[in-house]
């Protein structure tokens, strides 16, 4: 062993290795499939001398031995001055996140610190880390944890259905067959006369308990919580079905950075996980096997020094497919499109992908329309609701790059956080998912220049119909447009194109419900974000609203909510159905437009409840308000606010703007369609300030019956819930680039 390689170990804290005191032995995994890739056995290898982790892709690195010290786990040898660590004069300071610690240099969380400040005098970041992004790590470490235990759930239900399926197949039930007395997969008998006697519970395979979705995965099976292999009523056979520590998860950091990820998701996930810690910097992962050994992890986290692209590409149409992962985490300083296509081919079908992207100015904002389109493959719009917006936009990305290889996307977690987006989207190769993208990509009409309204309109339809065998199938076919005019049909002013975008579900109900299921089974002390967590997954969970249905000859939906209770959202979602209530409005935006006092917001949504419609907030901005009304009825209601409770004083609202259009009551059809605006805005005035049409606060009365409930609109009490982001500390947010320091 070189001289060099030896002193490297030492500095990195372990004793000088001996090779004789242990064997190497190669771990090649074996050649399986996607679902049992996820379920294989790991050996487990507790000898202390060395461990040998051997690459059969081409394009990697060949084997490396990494010796182990008997003192692993424990601190590497760093120098102590004064009460602080130094290596090579250089000081280090101990960080811990969850139950990972990591060393990394001193260094100077502000670009330009105050004079007199203890920041002055400390060199940059070399191996860029954010504290702030806490949130972000725990969120990932739960979220990766639900897709396992989603995985396990997944794969025990086929382990029975299989059990059931050849038990009832067996040469003992042969004759049972014949005479039409065998149990069926349902649990019932074929012979018709006898289904209709209730059976008596018996204890066999057969009989799989009835599992409600909506329950709480941890009171559906608290065993799995534990770790134990059994279901509540039911003895699992545990040869058939692996423990769910044994269930193996391969996660890729693609853009490591200082390895807090990978440490985390090594140390904190409760199955047989297997982490690569990439990055092109040496000088990062050179701090990454430092950190690894100080937290003794040789065993689980691989890491390597090479291109993402590089790396994740090499796995494409490999022999070896299992050495596909289970998970990738991009979490790149900037945008993560890049990376996109070489990830999506580096999963297992089934793989969750877990997407950061920092570059808020130019997804959630008008400044770089151009620079959006050339990444996401959309136009970004202006508005309260531009993050989500953004986050639409980073979806269709995600989906476009995915269509082309046959896979489709399923999101189940979509947040913009601070001044970043987050999501979680599971791929699936499915051709037959891939037809419904049209139906679910969507331009934007929006009035960003006015009165802030918006129509959507769909590049494609979807429409369900009917076989003869009464099963159901899709017809996919081009969508008629344009679903607006080119003027607002409530103000008057021009709209904006936005998009295409992502037009489907942001979220999946039952993998926000497992993470929230996780949280009471959680030490606050590991996971400090925890009423953040808590507060945004339930607002997010609250953004699903019913579809209002249309009577024949009606241009306003009809609503389907005439309890004022608040919707339960669905626990399994159609893949063919868009969302179809997307975006939010804030109250005092809309006040603003019409000059009135801004009206409480239980107030305004105990007004669309009376009425019928659904309403409950967004995660993305405190204050909003979503609701299945449609604007008409918006603009109807805040009408009535200034009839009824706020009148607008004398020459606040002027002649010719867009609020003076909508307290007339909006313009026609026929006045949208027509090209000089300014002289149908006029024509439109001198006709309703006659006498008989009312004053600047109105028409007169409405014709909806319009009541400011604030008891019907306040919500359900769920205690007190951290929904929104406060600032944390001075100089929060994305913070600079890293800078790699030259070696001394």
């Amino acid at each position: 062993m070189s001289s060099a390689f030896t002193k490297r170990l030492e500095d990195m804290g372990n004793l000088t290795p001996k090779l004789e005191e242990g064997s190497l032995r190669d771990t090649n995994s074996e050649v399986m499939g996607d679902d049992m890739a996820i379920f294989s056995n790991i050996e487990s290898h507790d000898d202390v001398g060395s461990l040998t982790r051997t690459s059969t892709t081409q394009g990697l690195p060949d084997t490396t031995v990494i010796p182990i010290s008997p003192n692993e786990g424990k601190s590497p040898k760093l120098k102590s001055t004064d009460g602080s660590m130094k290596q090579n004069n250089v000081k280090f300071e101990t960080l811990t996140e969850g139950l990972a610690h990591i060393i990394v240099p001193e260094w100077n969380p502000s670009p330009e610190p105050k004079k007199g400040s203890d920041l002055v005098g400390k060199p940059p970041q070399s191996v860029f880390y954010n504290p702030i992004q806490q949130f972000n790590r725990d969120l990932s470490v739960l979220a990766i944890r639900a897709y396992g235990e989603e995985l396990f759930d997944s794969r025990r239900q086929k382990t029975i259905s299989k059990k059931r399926k050849r038990g009832n197949n067996g040469p003992e039930n042969l004759e049972a067959h014949r005479q039409g007395t065998a149990p069926t997969d349902r649990g019932g008998l074929q012979d018709p006369k006898m289904q209709e006697a209730p059976e008596e519970p018996r204890g066999g395979v057969n009989e799989q308990p009835q599992i409600d979705e909506r329950t709480p995965v941890l009171e559906r099976n608290p065993s799995v919580a534990n770790g134990a292999a059994t279901t509540p009523g039911h003895e699992m056979d545990p040869v058939s079905v692996k423990d769910l520590r044994q269930v193996n998860l391969r996660i890729l950091d693609a853009l490591s950075a200082s390895g807090l990820r990978a440490l985390r998701y090594a140390k904190e996930l409760p199955f047989t996980t297997s982490v690569v810690a990439n990055d092109l910097s040496s000088t990062a992962t050179e701090s990454i096997k430092q950190n690894v050994a100080h937290n003794g992890l040789e065993e689980k986290i691989e890491v390597v020094t090479s291109n993402a692209l590089t790396h994740m590409y090499s796995l494409v149409g490999n022999t070896r497919h299992s050495l596909k992962y289970n998970v990738i985490d991009l979490d790149p300083y900037g945008t993560a499109v890049p990376f996109l296509d070489a990830a999506l081919q580096s999963l297992h079908s089934g793989g969750l992908l877990c997407v950061t992207c920092t570059d808020s100015g130019v997804w959630a904002s008008t400044g770089y329309p151009e620079k959006a389109f050339s990444l996401y493959g959309g136009v970004s719009l202006s508005g309260p609701h531009c993050h989500e917006a953004g986050l639409r936009l980073i979806l269709n990305s995600i989906t476009m790059s995915a269509a082309k290889y046959g896979m489709a996307i399923e999101p189940l977690l979509s947040l913009s956080i601070d001044f970043y987006a987050r999501v979680f989207v599971r791929i699936k190769h499915s051709a037959a998912d891939v037809k419904f993208l049209a139906g679910k990509t969507m331009v934007v009409y929006n009035c960003d220049e006015g009165c802030g309204a918006w129509s959507t309109q769909m590049l494609g339809r979807n429409k369900a119909s009917r076989d003869r065998k009464g099963g159901t199938y899709y017809k996919h076919s081009l969508a008629q447009g344009p679903s607006a005019s080119q003027i607002c049909e409530h103000c008057g002013r021009k709209t904006h194109l936005a998009g295409p975008m992502y037009g489907g579900r942001l979220h999946s109900p039952q993998f926000i419900q497992r993470i929230l299921d996780l949280l009471p089974t959680l030490d606050q002390d590991t996971y400090q974000t925890i009423p953040r967590i808590r507060g945004m997954l339930i607002t997010a969970l609250e953004e699903f609203l019913p579809e209002n249905s249309v009577k024949p000859g009606s241009d306003l939906p009809e609503p389907v909510n005439t309890t004022g209770e608040e919707a339960t959202p669905p626990m399994s979602l159609n893949p063919a159905t868009p969302e179809p209530y997307p975006f939010f409005f804030l109250p005092q935006v809309l006040s603003k437009v019409i000059h009135c006092q801004t009206p409480p917001e239980n107030a305004l949504r105990g007004a669309l409840k009376h009425l019928g419609y659904s309403t409950s907030r967004s995660h993305t901005k405190p204050g909003s308000i979503r609701t299945n009304a449609p604007w008409s009825v918006i603009w109807e209601v805040m009408r009535e606010w200034v009839r009824q409770e706020a009148p607008i004083k004398p020459g606040a609202c002027k002649e010719g703007t867009a609020g003076h259009v909508i307290m007339k009551g909006g313009l026609s059809q026929l006045q949208a369609e027509a090209t000089n605006v300014q002289r149908i805005i006029s024509e439109e005035n001198a006709f309703i300030t006659s006498p008989d049409q009312g004053d600047e606060n109105g028409r007169g009365p409405s014709k909806l019956e319009v009541i400011f409930d604030e008891r019907l609109g306040a919500e359900s009490q769920k205690g007190r819930l951290v929904r929104y982001q406060m600032n944390p500390r001075a100089n929060w947010g994305p913070m600079v680039r890293a800078k790699a320091q030259p070696p001394t």
